[in-house]
């Protein structure tokens, strides 16, 4: 018996099928896969519907940008990171616990949390190596903040930049001013130091008026020593044209003699 082909209207609608099928992979592989990707260098679970990803103690240098978008609790603590740059979790729009604890944070852009500011609820950046931030960097932020066990440099900015911020009441003591535009409080708890009234903006204030004065001065100083040296080497000039005229005929020397005092 031979085996006839099947009729091109019994094959057309598996061709259709697996067709369809095809599409619909290639949509899923889209749609789904970024959002299930996991760095392989970190272990990703479950939390409540979403993604938690443990990135803790990878020896990282730097963050990942391959986390998953439903990202809802980032641990990144304990790595060698240095640098927190701009729009660094721009991609999280789900993020809500960051931490990034015990690295060698020193540098934190003004847009490091550009994305995720507003609905982050706990940020940790305690035990880095942070002397200071732009105030930009905290300006949106609603999270609670661990910025205890870093090396401090107390001034106006930091002030300014703490002012607005949710610190963590468990950690707040332990935010210190290892350096500070006043060397009387280096080594003092900064919330202490605040606390007693001091404001380091007024002192920068006042750095900054007696800079101006010091530069007006120096300004004033030189202008009057100009004004000395044209006055001095004017009548340098005079007395050596005197004497001059004085060995010239008589006839002449009265003409330039006149000339010369009517002058001075």
């Amino acid at each position: 018996m031979v085996n006839k082909p099947m009729p091109a209207l019994f094959r057309k609608p598996f061709r259709v099928a697996g067709l369809t099928l095809h599409r619909a992979l290639l949509l899923m592989l889209v749609f789904v896969e970024p959002v299930l990707t996991c760095p392989k260098i970190c272990h990703c679970a479950e939390k409540n519907g979403m993604t938690a990803v443990h990135c803790a103690s990878r020896n990282l240098e730097e963050i990942p940008n391959d986390l998953p978008g439903d990202t809802v609790s980032l641990f990144l603590d304990s790595n060698r990171i240095t640098k927190i740059p701009n729009n660094a979790f721009k991609d999280l729009s789900h993020l809500q616990e960051l931490d990034l604890s015990k690295n060698l944070i020193e540098i934190i852009d003004i847009g490091a949390f550009n994305g995720v500011a507003e609905g982050l609820r706990l940020l940790d950046l305690s035990n880095n190596h942070i002397q200071s931030v732009p105030k930009e960097a905290f300006s949106k932020l609603k999270a609670k903040i661990r910025l205890s066990n870093n090396p401090w440099h107390c001034e106006c900015v930091l002030q300014e930049a703490l002012r607005e911020l949710k610190l963590d009441p468990e950690t707040v003591n332990e935010i210190s001013c290892q350096t500070s535009v006043q060397e009387e409080y280096s080594g003092k708890p900064l919330i202490q130091v605040l606390d007693s009234g001091i404001n380091f903006c007024n002192f920068h204030h006042k750095t900054t008026d007696v800079a101006m004065f010091v530069t007006m001065f120096g300004w004033f100083t030189m202008v009057i020593s100009y004004v000395v040296y044209y006055v001095r080497h004017n009548q340098e000039d005079a007395r050596r044209h005197l004497e001059y005229l004085k060995s010239l005929p008589s006839t002449q020397l009265t003409k330039d003699f006149d000339t010369i005092s009517t002058v001075l």
